[in-house]
C-alpha cells in the first residue's frame, strides 16, 4: 500500500500513526523504500541499502517515542553492527561493524528502523556532497544546486520526503549547511551533549558532535530527549539538560536579546539573499517581542581560522595513518582525493607545539565569545555566506589546501565558531530566494542552552511555518 500523507508527516505524528495501529512500522518501512528507489536516480543521497535488516527489524515489536519510524545513517563516523561506514573514502575498506556505537544503541532505543546510508563527501571535509566514491548528491529543491556537506545526503533524503529525519554529524557546520542548503531545521547540540562512545573519547577533540536533520522542531527536540547523556569514560559533560528538551521547547522563552550580523568577521558582507534572510528573521523575532541589536563576537579571523585547521588537518593525517597501518595501504592519489591527500600532508608536517598551541588560541576564543554571550541570549547569522552552490564549483582533486580553505571559509563563515567553542546552533528554514533555493539562518546560543533555541525554534515555526512548501522531487 502508499501512504499519501506520509511526506507531509513528521516522525512524532509517523510514531503516532503507529501507535495508534493506524498503520504498521512495516508499512511505513516499505513506503521509505519505495520512495528512496524512485527518488534517488535523481538525488543520488542514498549509497548504502540495507533493507533486508531493515525489514526484520519492523517485523518486531519496538518501543520509543519513534517506534516503526523509518531512519537513514550518515556515512560517517557512526557505527551500526552489521554495516560499514566507509567515511565517504575509497582508502576506508568496506568492512562492516560489529557493534554500535553508543549513540546507534539510543537510536535503536527510540525505535527508529534505519534501513540505508546516505551520501558524503570524503571523511567530511567540505562544505558540499560531491565525492570520488559515491559520485555528487543533489539538492531536491533545484538538482542543479549542492546538498552542502558534509551530511548532504541525509539533507537531500529529508528534504525529498523519504524519511522525516535522518542521522548527521558536525564538525564545522556538516549537520547546518546541508540543512540550510535543504530546507531543514538542523541542530548542533552542546559539546559532551551526547556521546561519541565507545570508540572515541571524543570527536575531533570536541570539535565534532552527532546528531540529525529534522524537518520540525518538535522532532528535533525529542529526539534530544532520547539520544543525550553520557556514557562511562566520556571526557566532560554537557551543563544539566531539563528534564525534557520537547516539554520545554513547548514553553514561550522570556525576552531574549538577540545580536546579529549579515557581515563575515573580516568585514565582507554576505550574498544579499543570505542578509534578507536574516533581516527576515531579525523582524520576526522583533515581531514576538525580543530585542534585537547588531553585534558579533570580537575575534581575530585569520589567526581562528589556521587554529582550526591546525586540528582538522591533524586528526586527518592520524584517522588516515591508523587505517593504513591497518590495512596495509599507502595513502596517495590513487585512494585518495586530491584535496584530502594535501590535507593529509598538511597535518603531517604540524608538531605537537603548533598542535597545543593552536587548542590554546582556540581557548582564548572559547572565552571571548562566552563573554559575549553574558550580554546576548543568542547570536543570528546567515548559516551559509551564499546559497547554496550549483554543482561543479568544487572539484575534488584541487591540491592548493590555502586557496580551498579561503573559499570554503568565505562559503561557510559562521558555523565553524560553535565547533571551537562547543556551543549549541541551530538552522532554521525561514526563507527562500526568488530561485526557490531556502536560505537557513543560524541562532548560536550560549554553552548548554540548547532550551531557549529550541524555544525560540518553536516560537519561529509557528510564526512562519516552513512544513507548507515541498520540494518538485517530493512531489
Amino acid at each position: 500500500m502508499t501512504i499519501p500523507e506520509y511526506g507531509r508527516l513528521d516522525a512524532t505524528a509517523l510514531a503516532a500513526l503507529v501507535a495508534r495501529k493506524e498503520v504498521g512500522a512495516g508499512e511505513l518501512l516499505e513506503e521509505a523504500i519505495t520512495r528512496a528507489e524512485r527518488a534517488n536516480p535523481a538525488l543520488n543521497a542514498i549509497v548504502y541499502k540495507d533493507y533486508a535488516r531493515a525489514r526484520a527489524a519492523a517485523e518486531r515489536a519496538s518501543t520509543g517515542a519513534f517506534a516503526g519510524v523509518p531512519f537513514l545513517l550518515k556515512d560517517i563516523s557512526l557505527l551500526a553492527e552489521g554495516t560499514p561506514t566507509r567515511q565517504g573514502s575509497r582508502f576506508f575498506p568496506a568492512i562492516a561493524a560489529d557493534h554500535d556505537s553508543h549513540l546507534m544503541t539510543r537510536f535503536r532505543a527510540a525505535g527508529l528502523n534505519p534501513f540505508a546510508k546516505t551520501n558524503v563527501p570524503e571523511f567530511g571535509l567540505v562544505p558540499t556532497t560531491e565525492g570520488r566514491l559515491y559520485g555528487v548528491a543533489h539538492n531536491p529543491w533545484n538538482l542543479g544546486h549542492s546538498t552542502g556537506g558534509s551530511s548532504g545526503g541525509s539533507a537531500a533524503a529529508v528534504a525529498a520526503g523519504i524519511v522525516p529525519m535522518a542521522h548527521a554529524n558536525d564538525g564545522g557546520g556538516s549537520i547546518r549547511i546541508p540543512a540550510s542548503a535543504c530546507g531543514l531545521v538542523g541542530l548542533k547540540p552542546t559539546r559532551g551533549r551526547i556521546s561519541a562512545g565507545p570508540d572515541q573519547a571524543d570527536s575531533l577533540d570536541g570539535l565534532a558532535m552527532e546528531f540529525a536533520v529534522t524537518r520540525s522542531v518538535r522532532d528535533c527536540a525529542a529526539l534530544l530527549d532520547a539520544v543525550a547523556g553520557n556514557a562511562p569514560g566520556d571526557p566532560y559533560s554537557a551543563p544539566p539538560a531539563p528534564p525534557s528538551f520537547h516539554a520545554a521547547a513547548l514553553q514561550s522563552p522570556r525576552l531574549l536579546r538577540i545580536a546579529f550580523t549579515t557581515r563575515r568577521f573580516d568585514g565582507t558582507a554576505v550574498h544579499p539573499d543570505c542578509a534578507a534572510a536574516v533581516e527576515h528573521a531579525a523582524k520576526l523575532c522583533e515581531e514576538l517581542g525580543h530585542h534585537v541589536e547588531e553585534a558579533s563576537p570580537k575575534l581575530n579571523p585569520v589567526l581562528t581560522a589556521e587554529s582550526f585547521a591546525v586540528l582538522w588537518c591533524s586528526h586527518l593525517a592520524s584517522l588516515i595513518d591508523f587505517i593504513a597501518r591497518t590495512t596495509g595501504q599507502a595513502p596517495g592519489p590513487g585512494n585518495l582525493e586530491g584535496l584530502t591527500l594535501a590535507y593529509y600532508e598538511k597535518g603531517k608536517a604540524i608538531s605537537a607545539t603548533r598542535y597545543i598551541q593552536a587548542k590554546t588560541i582556540l581557548g582564548h576564543v572559547t572565552r571571548g565569545v562566552a563573554r559575549f554571550h553574558q550580554r546576548y541570549d543568542l547570536w543570528l547569522t546567515p548559516t551559509l555566506g551564499e546559497p547554496p552552490w550549483p554543482l561543479g564549483r568544487f572539484a575534488p582533486d584541487r591540491i592548493d589546501v590555502d586557496a580551498a580553505m579561503d573559499e570554503f571559509g568565505a562559503y561557510v563563515p559562521f558555523t565553524p565558531l560553535q565547533n571551537i567553542t562547543g556551543q549549541p546552533a541551530i538552522n532554521l528554514p525561514l526563507f527562500w530566494n526568488a530561485q526557490g533555493l531556502p536560505i537557513g539562518i543560524q541562532f548560536a546560543g550560549a554553552f548548554g542552552d540548547e532550551t531557549t533555541l529550541l524555544q525560540l525554534a518553536t516560537q519561529l515555526e509557528q510564526a512562519n511555518p516552513w512544513a507548507v512548501r515541498y520540494t518538485a522531487v517530493e512531489h
